[in-house]
């Protein structure tokens, strides 16, 4: 039995739909009923959770053999992400007590970065995590191909992108969230690992001038990536409801300025096989 938390969101989703199409059991972590009836149906069991309950995720997760911990989202966290560290604490709680064989945690690339920024959310989590008395694989995978979604309308209306990553011809890890399903379908089930970080990376890095070139064809228009001016991002931000925008924006400066990267070394390297070309031509149809 795999217990997925994240399971209504894409990369929770893909994990599950792998396990399910090789046979596996299937407990679908939710917030509330309605959103397990869907999974319901296509047989798995489902139980009612927050990630912040630990006493609600340890219901969730006993008799499991693995489990898959997707922290929620937080793009616009409070100072000292305390969010990330109730997350963190009601997880370690819930984990300790059910004592699963196996779990994988989605982490991300740059998590052992030194330098503070959205992404060290993960970093917070992983120091929690890593002490289990568990079987604990990392999984950090690369930026989303599919955050580019929010480009697609752009891209059909007016024939430009805005980019934060800089310079435009600048490629950056990316992979697809097939692959992050498949990549943690595969070691949820694998037996023995141990402690472990293992990167994913998809066939090849990717920059925003590969993705107006993607969206160009996809759409059967031009289609060009314009760069954000760098001192308008916090007005921008903040004009789009955040509050606290320096981590988003020193998030980006990581990957633009290359400090937030792989770590390497003993982390097991892992690539996917979806590339950029196959994922615009999903979302834009």
């Amino acid at each position: 039995m795999h217990a997925i938390t994240g399971i209504t969101g894409q990369v929770g989703g893909a994990v599950a739909r792998e396990l399910l199409s090789k046979g596996e059991r299937v407990r679908a972590v939710v917030r509330d009923a309605d959103k397990g009836r869907a999974w319901a149906a296509l047989g798995c069991e489902v139980a009612l959770a927050t990630l912040d309950d630990a006493a609600a995720l340890t219901r969730a997760f006993d008799g499991a053999t693995s489990v898959f911990v997707v922290p929620p989202p937080v793009f616009d966290p409070a100072p000292g992400f305390p969010e990330a560290r109730a997350t963190a604490v009601a997880v370690d709680q819930a984990l300790r007590a059910a004592r699963p064989a196996r779990v994988v945690c989605l982490s991300t690339i740059g998590a052992q970065a030194a330098q503070s920024n959205l992404l060290s959310q993960h970093t917070l989590m992983e120091e929690v995590w890593s002490a289990l008395p568990l079987d604990v694989t990392l999984l950090r995978p690369s930026w989303f191909i599919e955050n580019l979604r929010w480009d697609i309308d752009a891209a059909r209306t007016q024939g430009v992108i805005p980019a934060f990553l800089q310079p435009l011809d600048r490629p950056v890890p990316m992979v697809a969230t097939a692959d992050v399903g498949r990549v943690a379908a595969r070691l949820l089930m694998e037996k023995g690992a141990g402690q472990r970080i293992v990167e994913l990376d998809g066939p090849g890095p990717v920059s925003p001038d590969d993705i107006a070139a993607a969206l160009a064809q996809a759409l059967g228009r031009p289609v060009r990536a314009e760069a954000v001016p760098r001192d308008t991002w916090e007005a921008l931000f903040r004009s789009q409801g955040m509050c606290h925008p320096q981590p988003r924006i020193r998030m980006i400066d990581g990957f633009n300025e290359g400090w937030i990267r792989f770590a390497g070394g003993e982390a097991v390297q892992v690539r996917g096989t979806t590339h950029l070309a196959s994922v615009v031509e999903q979302l834009v149809g």
